[in-house]
């Protein structure tokens, strides 16, 4: 086991039927190849496409122990998503990731050794260091990225290469302060976090990840999340 430690996975998800079986297997298989104790709390919002059906049938297959399920009404946001999860999570330490496997848990055990190594308080994966990157994506959103990026970098100074990832280790106690501390919403919510925990002086490790563009659903990246994080980006660079 890595340490005696136990890692609580928080995943909002919202019409992800055909993802949450794949990534919750890959979640499991990181866990139990590297014989860490883990849960995964599944937080669903209401989603039309059954997503919550496909939960209850994975939590029979995986266990009540390992497979918890929390879901909301409705869309809520990601911030009040991960606080619902942390009132579940029995963990003392929380991964946050997306559901629809961008995010590949193949990485998960090199986080946790980073943050043994140091004893830090986050570690976060970026795709702009070493040998990360990103897969799938076309010229236009890779140029949207790496420019969200830079001018949350430039305006921000966070100290991180990879200001708008979201996938993330925390120490339980950490992931709750960052969250409310946070004023922001939508997609300008993960950059706070890394600005608020400069902040609070925090410490930061970072890996290296690949990001694969998902494969089944639709990204809920639009012309209307381009605008709320540009006016998002604005209210942060004020607010700090």
């Amino acid at each position: 086991m890595i340490g005696h430690h136990k890692y609580s996975v928080l995943l909002p998800t919202y019409n992800e039927r055909e993802n949450l079986p794949v990534i919750i297997w890959l979640l499991t298989k990181t866990f139990q190849d590297n014989n860490i104790d883990y849960e995964i709390i599944v937080i669903d919002d209401n989603s039309p496409d059954g997503t919550l059906e496909i939960a209850q049938q994975l939590q029979k297959i995986y266990g009540e122990d390992r497979i918890l399920l929390r879901p909301r009404a409705g869309k809520l946001g990601l911030g009040t998503a991960y606080v619902h999860g942390i009132q579940h999570a029995t963990g003392d330490f929380i991964f946050i990731l997306d559901a629809d496997m961008s995010h590949h848990p193949k990485f998960i055990p090199e986080m946790i050794r980073l943050q043994q190594s140091k004893n830090l308080d986050v570690v976060t994966g970026t795709r702009y260091a070493g040998n990360g990157g990103v897969y799938g994506w076309d010229l236009k959103r890779k140029v949207i990225s790496r420019g969200a990026n830079f001018l949350a970098t430039v305006l921000l100074r966070p100290g991180v290469s990879d200001l708008t990832g979201s996938f993330r280790l925390y120490k339980k106690e950490v992931l709750t302060q960052l969250i409310s501390s946070c004023i922001s919403k939508g997609y300008v919510f993960q950059m706070e976090m890394m600005v608020r925990a400069r902040q609070f002086n925090f410490t930061i490790g970072e890996v290296p990840i690949t990001f694969v563009d998902r494969v089944f659903g639709d990204s809920k990246m639009g012309a209307m999340e381009i605008v709320s994080y540009a006016q998002g980006l604005l209210k942060l660079f004020i607010a700090v």
